[in-house]
């Protein structure tokens, strides 16, 4: 049967599971949003940016574990797409980039909104691809997809010339695809996983340290078993939390490491005589000064992408494989380990160094906020975050107990990713309460999207905390640049408060757009506040006034070893 290219995309599409398209319209995809408009299968939601759609189509993605899809036009609309097509390359999120081109015949010649979009996106994406050809659309979309959820995941773009979504060819859709350059799935060396059992019974002091890896590979479960079957103390990155229930008052509980991770945690890790990473990549934000990072441990390393082991940190062990495999082939063999002097040790540094913070009975501290939002849910919402000291706080105090329940830009830091992320969450899941932690600053990068969650009905809550600072580099400026606060102001004067005013004022910004809007300033507000937000049958934003100066500590400064945190040591 022959169909146009915009008939075969959408055909293609439906073979692949897509359900949800986040995209804005232009003049190079008018073929493909006039396929969308007659397609009862795929839910088209109209953002506001064509940012918003690339975060969305991520968030859809992290929340879900499918392949986020997202939609613009060429030149302008494509570079849009750029951020956040970066931030899932990152944090190797799954998801296809659709992009509209000028007509084939017009390439190269600066054509009106031309833009070489598969040479801009080379570096962020895992691989892309120009369609010159109709005949060859369905084979790439395949490909496409393939690639993105395969191996270590990752974003794919499609770039797709008009005349091509307009041209017809007879519609046929490979079964599958075999593609003699890439070839991800490695099948795992049980010789590898003896040593690495031989080397943790000889370990005194372990340590398990996952990434988001586990998440990405759906191995909460195996984790969680080998944690428990193991008894090793267990800490995670930023992207990791949620993949082993979250409760401090588990003795092999650690929270998160790094330059913002809890004392005990990198005291632990400091300390160890052997790391087991899963799924992780020993980013900068995790070893603080590499030349001093667990100096006395070995490690094993569990990845499925051979080029990340051994990139940052020479490893001792390396286990290249799928990490659900992995961890299922160690649980078979894995022993209790002999680590009671250890596990006093850990036990003793979680006790005289909490996660904790200095309350006030006047101003709202946002460890507070976060703490009782935690236990109001009890970890049964998705949670996305904005970046900076919001992000690092919801990392902190709020407790993750499900994998797939936080959604965060962790390599990229991309502020404004959080309310777009949040709407693809709750496109995908919309009976779930899906909350966004936002900053005051970082929700003005993409707070038109509030236009997207009304007009789709999608009902998440922007719970903003509101310092009237660009928090974390205000945090930076106070502690090694002597206050010498730059760019960071977000307000008109520098004691509006005391005027009642607020810039901008959040809650006639929600009503502007439709939401239901509120704003706290007294602690004893906190929960019944945090309740109406989250029973409101609709978009709502909660303007939350916080300590302005309030630190997000422990904190590791820059070029420092994890021992040597500034805040938070007994």
């Amino acid at each position: 049967m022959e169909l146009t290219g915009s008939k075969i995309l959408m055909e293609s599409l439906k073979k692949e599971g897509v359900k949800v398209i986040f995209g804005y319209p232009g003049g190079t995809v008018i073929p493909i949003f006039d396929s969308l408009y007659d397609e009862k299968s795929i839910e088209l939601i109209h953002v506001r940016h064509e940012q918003g759609a690339a975060h969305a189509a991520d968030g859809y993605s992290r929340a879900t574990g499918d392949v986020g899809v997202c939609l613009a036009t060429s030149g302008p609309g494509a570079t849009n797409l750029v951020t956040g097509i970066a931030t899932a390359y990152m944090d190797s999120v799954p998801m296809v980039a659709i992009t509209g081109q000028v007509p084939t015949t017009m390439i190269g010649s600066d054509a009106f909104q031309e833009a070489d979009i598969t040479g801009i996106t080379r570096p962020i994406t895992k691989h892309n691809f120009l369609v010159k050809d109709v005949r060859d659309l369905a084979a790439t979309i395949k490909k496409a997809f393939h690639i993105a959820r395969t191996g270590r995941p990752g974003p794919v773009l499609i770039d797709i010339p008009k005349d091509v979504q307009t041209a017809k060819t007879n519609f046929v859709y490979p079964e599958s695809i075999d593609m003699r350059t890439y070839k991800p799935k490695v099948k795992v060396h049980l010789g590898q996983i003896k040593k690495a059992i031989a080397m943790i019974e000889e370990s005194q002091r372990p340590i398990i340290y996952f990434g988001g890896g586990v998440i990405l590979g759906n191995a909460a479960k195996e984790l969680t078993e080998f944690v428990k079957k193991s008894g090793i103390p267990v800490t995670a990155t930023l992207t990791g939390l949620g993949g082993y229930p979250a409760d401090y008052t588990d003795p092999q509980y650690l929270g998160m490491l790094g330059m913002h991770g809890t004392v005990f945690a990198n005291l632990s890790i400091s300390h160890s005589d052997l790391i087991i990473a899963i799924g992780s990549r020993f980013d900068d934000r995790v070893t603080g000064k590499l030349t001093e990072f667990a100096p006395n441990a070995k490690i094993i390393h569990i990845d499925i992408d051979p080029t990340s082991i051994s990139k940052n940190v020479v490893v001792d062990i390396p286990i290249v494989g799928d990490v659900k495999e992995v961890l299922s082939e160690l649980n078979k063999i894995i022993k209790p380990a002999k680590i009671v002097q250890w596990m006093e040790q850990v036990a003793e540094w979680k006790k005289k160094n909490p996660l904790g913070y200095q309350k006030a009975e006047n101003i709202i501290k946002p460890q507070d906020v976060i703490e009782q939002l935690s236990k109001i849910t009890k970890g049964d919402v998705i949670i996305s975050t904005e970046v900076g000291q919001n992000q690092m706080w919801a990392a902190q105090f709020y407790e993750y107990k499900k994998p797939r329940t936080l959604l965060t830009s962790g390599g990229l830091g991309t502020m404004g990713y959080g309310l777009p992320a949040a709407i693809g969450a709750q496109a995908a899941y919309r009976d779930k309460t899906v909350i966004d932690i936002a900053g005051d600053g970082s929700i003005q990068m993409n707070i038109q999207e509030l236009g997207t969650a009304i007009s789709h009905d999608l009902k998440v809550k922007v719970l903003i905390l509101n310092n009237s600072y660009l928090g974390m580099v205000r945090q930076w400026q106070e502690l090694f640049y002597n206050r010498r606060y730059s760019g960071v102001l977000l307000e008109k004067h520098k004691h509006n408060e005391s005027k009642g005013e607020y810039y901008p004022d959040f809650v006639k910004v929600a009503e502007a757009y439709g939401c239901w809007g509120k704003r706290i300033t007294k602690p004893s507000d906190i929960p019944g506040a945090l309740k109406e937000m989250i029973d409101y049958d609709g978009p709502a934003i909660l303007d939350i006034v916080i300590e302005k100066e309030e630190n997000v500590l422990p904190m590791v400064p820059a070029g420092a070893s994890l021992t040597q945190m500034i805040g938070g040591m007994a």
